[in-house]
């Protein structure tokens, strides 16, 4: 059976904070939606002839398909559509009146389905939102992630500047943070590690930290490549893989990517980039210097004397 969310039948004052109705979070006012993404589920949107309706995913689009659109309101069709390639939103008016007609929207692997229908009372801004995590953060099973896989998120990771330019369609399922404004540092006297970026893959419940390891010291800092772990609140996530090679020259400073996948007991770790991450490693002691003696006086050697007859 198809299920359709009416947006149009909810109308709720400005600035309630929310309002749950199946799937659907209603806020501020009838023209502004707020709905939670559920690729299950058809979302009924009615919009309007003389205004222009905006729909907006959390991050890049990778394609929308449609019967009855065009881009430029010369070509014949029900509605007109625009769409910049590799932005989060796309905007729609009707062409027609009492028309509709469904737009999929393909976004992190999935598909999402609209139903735009003309209507005098239209839906201005609709954002569209993920699922909200459960406060058990282990609820769900981790997905399976080959390290393999593991290794080409690492990839994606360091080059996202150059995939989010030339394509941004291979990273719009990918979140990103950066700490450059606000360092996320933690010092341990000697040395220091600071998170410089983070990203999320959700689909692999991943996250990949870039981070930079300062040594303070006058010696090399000798590390375990695969000790990492960070600290969101209270709980502790091991490294599922790392990029490091368990050393930074004295005075000196390296890069370092490793990921987190799940939790320790299997579960999903749904972590948000808005937590105040804490970066662990396990250091290892510099083995003590070798004392080499010098100066050591010689010992000539003892012989009894052979008495002639």
């Amino acid at each position: 059976m198809k299920l359709i969310i009416k947006l149009s039948l909810f109308t709720i004052s400005v600035f309630t904070v929310t309002v749950f109705t199946g799937n659907v979070v209603q806020a501020d006012s009838s023209a502004i939606q707020n709905v939670f993404l559920d690729d299950r589920t058809v979302v009924s949107v009615p919009v309007a002839t003389n205004q222009v309706t905006t729909i907006s995913f959390p991050s890049a689009i990778v394609a929308m398909d449609g019967a009855g659109f065009t881009v430029d309101g010369k070509t014949p069709g029900l509605f007109q559509l625009a769409h910049i390639k590799g932005s989060s939103f796309f905007s729609v008016r009707a062409l027609v009146p009492h028309v509709s007609a469904n737009l999929n929207v393909r976004w992190n692997d999935h598909t999402y389905v609209f139903e735009l229908i003309a209507s005098n009372n239209p839906v201005l801004s609709l954002n569209l939102e993920p699922m909200p995590v459960p406060d058990d953060l282990g609820v769900g099973h981790a997905p399976e992630v080959s390290p393999l896989k593991l290794l080409s998120l690492l990839d994606k990771a360091k080059a996202f500047p150059l995939l989010k330019l030339q394509h941004p369609e291979s990273v719009a399922d990918v979140g990103f943070t950066t700490y450059v404004s606000h360092p996320l540092a933690s010092d341990f006297n000697d040395y220091e590690i600071q998170t410089e970026q983070v990203f999320r893959f959700n689909a692999e419940d991943t996250l990949v930290f870039r981070v930079a390891i300062t040594n303070k010291t006058d010696a090399p800092l000798i590390y375990q490549p695969n000790s990492f772990a960070i600290r969101a609140g209270n709980r502790l996530y091991p490294q599922s893989i790392s990029d490091a090679d368990g050393t930074v020259p004295p005075a000196g400073k390296t890069i370092v990517y490793f990921a987190v996948t799940g939790t320790p007991d299997g579960g999903r770790n749904n972590l948000s980039l808005k937590n105040q991450f804490t970066v662990l490693v396990t250091r290892i002691p510099a083995p003590p210097p070798v004392v080499s003696a010098t100066n050591t006086p010689s010992v000539e050697p003892a012989y009894e004397s052979e008495e002639q007859p």
